[in-house]
């Protein structure tokens, strides 16, 4: 009988080089998982490894490819440390453990909490636990929430990558130091603002004087910054979002968005009266009475294209 051994180390398993999660680590489980074939006589079909993925996400890659192999038959068994391993998430337990599985013909094992498919008995405590995996989840979503929501009252920053124009203090990644370079474009870049001069035509000056846009200046700084739009071209809406955006004063402005659920990734906008806007926590690179300027330019043209 062939057996498929899944691994899971994720985002929600904290303090990983503790002595409480070194036994959850992709070596340990698999060498549990390989231990525990061998004595039980499986053959091994393949491990799959998902690294940095919650047990709430559905898309894991290697959790995907493999329920495929699983439905085409390429094995019988799947070997887990634990359930929580294959998923926290309960519909997915009800999906696959109890119904999909014995519908493919797979057995589930969870080896250190007991749980067996083959089991019939055993089921009600396999919903117990996936009730208690989901809590897990939406407790440590909860706890993280109130942890950021109150560095961002406390005026720090919690983005991936600050701003163009700032990079992250080496010495605090919480507060934001000028970027002097980039600082530079974006002062340039309101000034031809407020002289007069049109967004379009900013951008192609800045495009024809090879300057590297945004995007690119973050790669070539080596941060790990994708963007499906970069682009060596200054765009009006990259030009239209320096102009807007007022943590050029020196007002921390974050909190724009949420998460509609712990199960989920989606992200939904919040209005402005919502988000969490703190002064004075870094240097400025544009003044007040210019960015105010600027603003009220913005509102001009709106009124004249009407």
């Amino acid at each position: 009988m062939k057996a498929a051994l899944y691994c899971r180390l994720s985002v929600e398993d904290e303090n990983r080089g503790s002595s409480k999660n070194i036994s959850e680590s992709i070596q340990n489980q698999q060498l549990l998982l390989l231990d525990y074939a061998k004595k039980h006589g499986y053959e091994l079909f393949a491990i799959y490894v998902d690294e940095d993925y919650s047990g709430l996400d559905s898309n894991r890659p290697a959790f995907v490819r493999m329920l495929a192999d699983a439905q085409a038959g390429y094995f019988q068994v799947i070997l887990c440390k634990t359930q929580s391993r294959f998923t926290r998430d309960m519909e997915l337990v009800e999906r696959y453990l109890h119904h999909l599985f014995p519908l493919w013909g797979i057995r589930f094992i969870g080896i250190v909490d007991g749980v067996d498919t083959a089991e019939r008995h055993n089921k009600k405590a396999r919903q117990i636990t996936g009730l208690i995996n989901e809590w897990y989840c939406e407790d440590l979503s909860d706890n993280i929430r109130a942890v950021f929501q109150k560095k961002m009252q406390d005026g720090q920053f919690i983005g991936s990558f600050a701003c163009y124009g700032y990079k992250k203090d080496p010495a605090d990644h919480h507060h934001l130091v000028i970027d002097e370079p980039a600082a530079k474009v974006v002062q340039r870049i309101y000034r031809l603002y407020l002289s007069g001069t049109g967004i379009t035509s900013i951008a192609r000056q800045l495009t024809s004087e090879q300057i590297p846009p945004p995007s690119i200046y973050k790669q070539m700084q080596g941060l790990k910054f994708r963007s499906p739009h970069s682009s060596f071209h200054w765009s009006v809406s990259t030009i239209k979002n320096i102009l807007k955006n007022p943590t050029y004063t020196g007002t921390l402005v974050q909190g724009k968005e949420k998460k509609i659920s712990y199960k989920s990734k989606k992200m939904i906008h919040l209005p402005p009266e919502c988000w969490i806007r703190i002064p004075g926590t870094h240097p400025a690179i544009i003044s007040e009475e210019d960015f105010k300027n600027v603003q009220s330019q913005f509102q001009s043209n709106k009124r004249k294209k009407f």
